[in-house]
């Protein structure tokens, strides 16, 4: 049979044939930025670097004009969706709609990345924003692999493009000394690979002006399965890795995606204060968010880790916004990045 026409994984989002080419069934679609009528939140976008494909967009929470440059500062979220690595966007109308409701809830400016996507851009092994290996003093040599992963690559150029201030609403309206991180699925894998990414980059300043981090449902795997995990949801994962990220000599264990597994750096380096990994109990990744969870907590890591578990199914907070479990969720996001800083600066 003709690889091009056979069916590698059949996902809900999209299918991958066995060529490793990809028909996207969702999150193809895209919204403008613009000011929303609902929440009041105006947002814009910006191209970061040479390639269009990259860029953010911003909000800035209703009530705050973006050329008043006496209003308070507001604390900054990074941003980063899911979509299995392989779809999705900033713009689509899902993650805009949230994102709009969670800036208007939280009174934070969000930074909301659109990396490029697997398996158009796959994963190189190399190094990007001038990551070298001196710089990872605790790191395998498996795990510099870290530097290379287009996804995490693009993200975090993002990151530092937004802690240098050149955007005027970030310059003007964002407290770059409280930074957080977020993202949901996939983007709650960039995140952990992100804030590694940060400590590598010794001598930048990034990991120091990370204040805290929110995993929800994020994405991970492993060859070996974890208590709470399916035996479809672990095939899923090896397989869709072996299509993001086919240059992994260690599979599914490869760092990116098990940050549990030996090759990986430990979580005590995890550069935040603060963190809050999220679940729902019909979510096919809360045994590997669980374990994620309980490895921070014996890691020795210094900050403090909190479990936040809903009723509901994966990612059901962008579809279903307005039930109750999402509620409690966006106030529980809301009192975190509202929370008192963990340390001076």
């Amino acid at each position: 049979m003709d690889p091009s026409s056979e069916v590698l994984l059949d996902l809900e989002f999209s299918c991958i044939y066995k060529d490793h080419h990809v028909d996207r069934i969702v999150g193809t679609e895209t919204v403008p930025a613009g000011a929303d009528a609902k929440t009041g939140v105006v947002s814009k976008d910006v191209v970061i670097g040479d390639d269009s494909d990259v860029y953010v967009r911003l909000y800035l929470p209703g009530g705050i004009r973006a050329d008043d440059v006496d209003a308070p500062k507001l604390r900054v979220l990074v941003f980063f969706h899911g979509g299995g690595f392989i779809t999705m966007s900033a713009a689509e109308p899902l993650y805009h709609s949230y994102i709009n409701s969670l800036a208007a809830a939280a009174g934070v400016l969000v930074i909301s990345v659109n990396y490029r996507l697997a398996p158009e851009h796959p994963f190189p092994i190399g190094y990007e924003q001038g990551l070298r290996q001196a710089a990872l003093p605790f790191f395998t040599s498996s795990a510099l692999v870290y530097c290379g992963w287009r996804c995490s690559a693009d993200s975090f150029r993002a990151l530092k493009w937004a802690l240098a201030g050149e955007d005027p609403w970030l310059s003007q309206h964002g407290d770059l000394r409280r930074v957080f991180l977020a993202g949901d699925s996939a983007g709650g894998n960039i995140v952990h690979n992100v804030a590694m990414m940060a400590v590598a980059d010794e001598g930048s300043g990034v990991a120091s002006r990370i204040e805290g981090a929110v995993l929800l449902h994020a994405a991970f795997g492993g060859k070996e399965r974890v208590a709470g995990e399916s035996v479809e949801t672990a095939w899923t994962m090896d397989t869709l890795w072996s299509v993001i990220c086919p240059e992994a000599t260690d599979g599914v264990d490869d760092p990116r995606v098990n940050p549990l597994s030996a090759t990986a750096p430990s979580l005590r380096e995890l550069p935040f204060q603060r963190l809050l990994v999220v679940e729902a109990d019909g979510d096919f990744f809360w045994g590997r968010g669980k374990s994620y969870y309980e490895g921070v907590l014996a890691s020795g890591w210094a900050g403090t880790v909190d479990w936040f578990e809903t009723m509901g199914k994966h990612t059901f907070f962008l579809f279903d916004p307005s039930c109750p479990e999402a509620v409690a969720l966006m106030d529980r996001l809301t009192a975190f990045f509202a929370g008192n800083r963990m340390r001076g600066g």
